[in-house]
Formats: structure tokens, C-alpha cells, sequence
């Protein structure tokens, strides 16, 4: 039996090149690298904003799943530009100042969309009701 929950962002990449937002197995939880798009297609320019933005389209697939930040256990960062990782760095550690995962950040030569400079991809476990009750 396949017990994967998928979690669609109705991308048209999703079914052309075979992939999904999320995926929920168990109690892992997977976010494919997240760009900073609006639903418009559109792009802030600013490197903090699409930070934020990768965060609030990783959150959303997270509560698909049952799952959320506080969840977290590994980022990576994708940069196109060294000089933006304090803003986006600033951005990550607020949205993961309660999991404190690992993180892995590099740069690269270029993202899919060359307005876009940072694309964010997480990893989170779920934990056991039993400890959810201990840690509230």
C-alpha cells in the first residue's frame, strides 16, 4: 500500500516534469525547491521578499500535510548572489527561530528563472503526539 501524501501547487511543472510540492511518508515530510513566485507569475525583486515568499509557499504545503515550521529539520538555500545572504539568512532565521534546523547554503552559477535569487527546499519530521504533549 502507498501511504505518500502528495501536495500539489497546481504548477504545470508538476505533471510536465514529474514531481510534486510536498510529500508527506510516514512521519517525514519533503518540500521540493521552492521559488518565489506570486500566482501571477510575478517577482518582488528584493531578495528578503522572495525569501519570505519561498517561506509562506513552504508553510502552506507544510499544513497540507499536518505538519509546520516548527517541524523543520533541514533547509537548503540556493543563492545566486553571496551578497544576499544576509537578507535572506535574516529572513530564515526568523521563520525558523523555533526549529532551528540544519541548513546548507550555496551558491550557484543560476536558478530556473533568472529573477529569482534564492529557492529554498526543506525537510521535516513529525513528531510523536507523545512528545508534542511533553514539549506544550
Amino acid at each position: 500500500m502507498d501511504d505518500r501524501q502528495r501536495v500539489s501547487s497546481s504548477s504545470p511543472w508538476e505533471l510536465t516534469i514529474g514531481y510534486s510540492r510536498a510529500m508527506r511518508i510516514g512521519d517525514r515530510v519533503f518540500v521540493a525547491g521552492t521559488a518565489p513566485k506570486w500566482n501571477d507569475g510575478e517577482v518582488d525583486p528584493d531578495p528578503a521578499a522572495q525569501a519570505r515568499r519561498c517561506f509562506e509557499i513552504i508553510d502552506d504545503a507544510l499544513s497540507a500535510v499536518g505538519s509546520a515550521l516548527r517541524d523543520v529539520v533541514r533547509t537548503r538555500i540556493y543563492l545566486i548572489d553571496a551578497d544576499d545572504f544576509g537578507p535572506i539568512g535574516a529572513v530564515h532565521g526568523e521563520m525558523m527561530s523555533e526549529a532551528l534546523p540544519v541548513n546548507t547554503t550555496v551558491v550557484v552559477a543560476a536558478l530556473l528563472d533568472p529573477r529569482w535569487k534564492v529557492e529554498i527546499e526543506v525537510e521535516a519530521v513529525l513528531p510523536s503526539s507523545d512528545s508534542r504533549d511533553r514539549n506544550t
